[in-house]
């Protein structure tokens, strides 16, 4: 199996009990990704990790070269890349504490952000009607299922640029639009993944209630404890989930290129 892609959110910033065999630091035609890639080795499987805040958590979600970050994974020869994510609940069946392995996902960012690889040379429309591989999302449920790690198996994510967080009323907005979580990062992560071929899921942590919720104020430092609290689960569900990623890949993923250029 080639070399799996982990990128870590808020609060996850290394694998905790995996050997690190190397770090590289890449230089793409975007510029610089977030931080030098660590080169692990976990339960005999070889991963490539990625902080995407950066090592000390520097750089703002609106400013991540999310570009830069996924293009390096392409040329560690990643081609399966599993994010995971902070994010704030929205949906009354996902508290603060919650996994959740996303289905679906809804783009705010849209103009504020460089989400394309295809900017000028070419014309292409690429299809994103199911945002998240089909067998990385299977695999991170079937470990929901053997570990007793308890995830959601579906949720829809909204991306916001941030760095703001949101007002009551763009939260009730959202959650009639049908968004279960709200976040920063999952977007363009995800779409600039699909460009490249490369299969991508994400695994949102829900760190605390969506603005006007609960009627308190929000805190980074309750998101900075809920992805403490969360960390050993989302571990043994990354760990668990890498036994059920088949070798070779059988998903549209794979072939996302084919038919899209005009």
């Amino acid at each position: 199996m080639s070399t799996i892609g982990v990128i870590g959110g808020s609060g996850l910033y290394d694998i905790k009990g995996a050997e690190v065999v190397e770090e590289r630091l890449m230089q793409t035609p975007y510029g610089e990704p977030s931080a030098p890639y660590a080169i692990t080795e976990l339960g005999g499987h070889t991963l490539a990790f990625l902080p995407r805040h950066g090592l000390l958590h520097e750089i703002q979600p609106h400013r991540v070269n999310y570009r830069a970050n996924i293009w390096g994974f392409r040329e560690l020869g990643v081609e399966r890349i599993i994010g995971v994510c902070a994010s704030g609940g929205i949906s009354e069946a996902m508290p603060p504490g919650a996994l959740v392995v996303l289905d679906q996902v809804m783009d705010f960012t849209q103009g504020a952000r460089a989400s394309t690889f295809y900017e000028s040379d070419k014309v292409v429309h690429v299809d994103f009607t199911e945002p998240y591989c089909p067998e990385i999302r299977a695999a991170l449920l079937a470990a929901s299922a053997i570990t007793g790690i308890d995830t959601a198996p579906r949720g829809t994510y909204i991306c916001v640029n941030g760095p703001r967080l949101e007002s009551r009323a763009e939260i009730e907005f959202f959650k009639g639009a049908g968004a279960d979580v709200v976040g920063m990062t999952g977007m363009p992560e995800a779409v600039l993944a699909r460009e490249l071929e490369i299969c991508y899921a994400s695994l949102a942590v829900v760190t605390n209630h969506a603005a006007g919720l609960t009627g308190e104020k929000l805190t980074t430092a309750e998101v900075v404890d809920a992805m403490a609290h969360a960390r050993q689960k989302i571990q043994g569900l990354l760990e668990a989930s890498l036994e059920g990623i088949a070798a070779r890949r059988a998903c549209p993923c794979k072939d996302a290129l084919k038919g899209v250029e005009m």
